[in-house]
């Protein structure tokens, strides 16, 4: 009966918050840096899915509006709005491009490839802030899904070393006086690898995303660039 006492009781204590709680400081700290980076690793996923979605959804709107057939001038004063510009993505670019346009359309001469490349010049500058913000915080998951596995490991290696130089001043040693530490140990790999492997999918599949959109910007600034120069070579005709 002693015996089976004795190895129920390692049995219960075998929980996960008790292996935690259990756990030495080191391993602990590590435990909770992982914990931590998991977390704010899921807010970054939802936060990224929601903008990147957004971005999707007003590209659409927008190619929708500015493939209808309209004036670009009445195109520029619904998107040139407040609420629209902020908004981002293509129509920022748009509204950058139009705005560069309006100022040196009518400016006494200038040359039809001025125009152009102030055009494109003016839209290459929003397009890089649009990365900049459809990147944002893509580096963070690529940094907790490529360290949060060693980290771990080495919160692993820390608990293990101490379940051994326990078990070496032992008298005598046995699998349940040292299975606790260990256990303890390994919770910390499982708990790099939980927030390394969320961390990684959703980095592959944003970026992706981001490059789907970044290609689909600047498709439409050579298509807007091609409208611009045939405008103003048509200016330049009529000048002439």
């Amino acid at each position: 009966m002693e015996t089976v006492v004795e190895l129920a009781n390692p049995q219960q204590s075998l929980s996960i918050w008790h292996m935690i709680t259990q756990a030495t400081l080191v391993v602990q700290l590590v435990m909770g840096m992982l914990m931590l980076a998991s977390v704010v690793s899921w807010a970054l996923i939802f936060q990224k899915w929601k903008m990147l979605r957004q971005a999707r959804l007003s590209a659409d709107e927008f190619e929708n509006s500015f493939w209808s057939g309209g004036d670009l001038s009445k195109l520029y004063s619904v998107w040139g709005g407040k609420e629209a510009s902020e908004e981002g993505g293509m129509a920022s670019i748009f509204i950058a491009g139009y705005r560069e346009y309006s100022r040196l359309y009518n400016k006494e001469g200038i040359k039809r490839s001025e125009v152009t490349d102030g055009v494109q010049r003016a839209m290459r500058v929003a397009l890089a802030q649009e990365i900049e913000d459809l990147e944002g915080g893509l580096s963070f998951l690529a940094t907790v899904g490529s360290t949060s596995p060693y980290v771990g490991l080495f919160g692993t290696v820390w608990g293990i070393m101490n379940s051994f130089r326990t078990l070496g001043v032992m008298k005598q040693a046995t699998i349940a006086s040292v299975a606790p530490g260990i256990s303890e140990a390994l919770v910390a790999t499982a708990m790099g690898l939980f927030a390394a492997i969320p961390a990684v999918i959703a980095y592959n599949r944003f970026s992706n995303h981001v490059e789907r959109l970044v290609m689909r910007y600047e498709m439409f600034m050579e298509e807007f660039t091609s409208i611009v120069s045939r405008q103003s070579y048509h200016k330049k005709s009529v000048d002439v």
